[in-house]
């Protein structure tokens, strides 16, 4: 999508996240189902032309969120104002500027891929030459064209997706939500997808993306929102959140590789690395020793030099992604092999 198809927004370039127009602004959606609050007060903004990653656990109230937001369902409380328009209040404009992939592809699989494409195009008040040129468009664009006269359920899981992403983009969407888009795919075929997100990026799209994938959050989002059991308990941006976790780690590496286990032993035995042991790390040729302060790492380095051992490399390392969603949520984050989707919201 071309940057001067946006309808009252102007696509910036080269600024932060922060220095961006905001596309989609959410303030105290609530949501309840029976007694359970899906949704409990929850505020978030996702900047023009930018990828707001949202991760939680299973059950947090990612899945509701995107459904509220895309018109899907009603929320109980508060205000969403997605591309200028209010969710609850203007649903038909908003679902026209609104692009949405979920955790399945959507496609009709007895209808051939430029027959799914030209279908949606109609649903969303295109005319036939405009419909048909989108279809065409599309499909070359997502790598389909070979494949575009056959039935959907012929094709591969990855060329769903594909399919998927492209339905999405049928009516240029000003917002995407992508709703864990990669559950279930193989690590080529999600590295396909993350590719076609970030060109949609590029042409001035804005994300909403849920995961919980901590490799996909990193690839593909600016700034993130974490949500457990309905509420925000944490945002910003990826080495924002690392850095109020804490818990830095020193890298060092010796000039000699003969010489990691001493470098390990002489490290522990100085006592300053307090209760937490250093690390030895063969693979890399490095020992990991976590740091509390400034001070601390200074006296690392002369307690090594100290011992005639002679420092090849050194790094401060900020926490994993995951191990910062650990310590906010207290859970675990999924892999690609352990990830399911939300089962008790996606059944409401």
């Amino acid at each position: 999508m071309a940057a001067d198809t946006l309808v009252g927004m102007t696509r910036i370039d080269n600024t932060s996240a922060s220095d961006r127009q905001v596309a989609v602004s959410v303030r105290g959606l609530v949501k309840h189902f029976g007694a359970t609050k899906a949704l409990d007060g929850v505020d978030l903004d996702v900047h023009e032309g930018t990828v707001l990653g949202v991760l939680g656990p299973n059950g947090a109230g990612k899945t509701t969120l995107v459904r509220c937001l895309s018109t899907l369902i009603t929320p109980d409380a508060g205000t969403a104002i997605v591309a200028g328009y209010d969710a609850v209040r203007q649903p038909r404009q908003l679902r026209r500027v609104i692009g949405l992939t979920g955790q399945y592809a959507s496609v009709d699989e007895k209808l051939s891929g430029r027959e799914n494409l030209y279908m949606i195009g109609r649903l969303l008040d295109l005319s036939r030459k405009e419909s048909r040129s989108r279809a065409d468009a599309l499909l070359e664009r997502f790598s389909l064209t070979d494949a575009a006269t056959r039935p959907a359920r012929t094709y591969s899981g990855g060329m769903r997706r594909r399919l998927d992403l492209a339905a999405s983009m049928i009516g240029r969407p000003h917002v995407l939500y992508l709703d864990e888009p990669t559950t279930g795919l193989d690590p080529r075929t999600r590295n396909e997808v993350w590719n076609e997100v970030e060109a949609m990026v590029r042409d001035g799209v804005t994300v909403l993306l849920t995961t919980q994938y901590m490799e996909e959050a990193e690839q593909l989002a600016s700034e993130l929102t974490v949500i457990d059991r309905g509420k925000v308990i944490a945002s910003g941006g990826i080495e924002e959140l690392k850095a109020k976790v804490g818990g830095r780690t020193l890298r060092v590496r010796p000039a000699d590789p003969r010489e990691l286990r001493p470098l390990a032993a002489a490290l522990d035995e100085s006592g300053l690395t307090g209760l937490a042991t250093s690390t030895a790390d063969p693979e890399s040729g490095t020992v990991l020793v976590p740091v509390l302060s400034d001070e601390q790492l200074t006296a690392v380095v002369g307690a090594v030099t100290a011992r005639g051992i002679t420092i090849g490399s050194i790094a401060t390392e900020l926490p994993s992604l995951d191990e910062v969603f650990l310590s906010i949520t207290g859970q675990k984050a999924s892999t690609p092999q352990d990830a399911r989707p939300e089962l008790e919201e996606v059944a409401v």
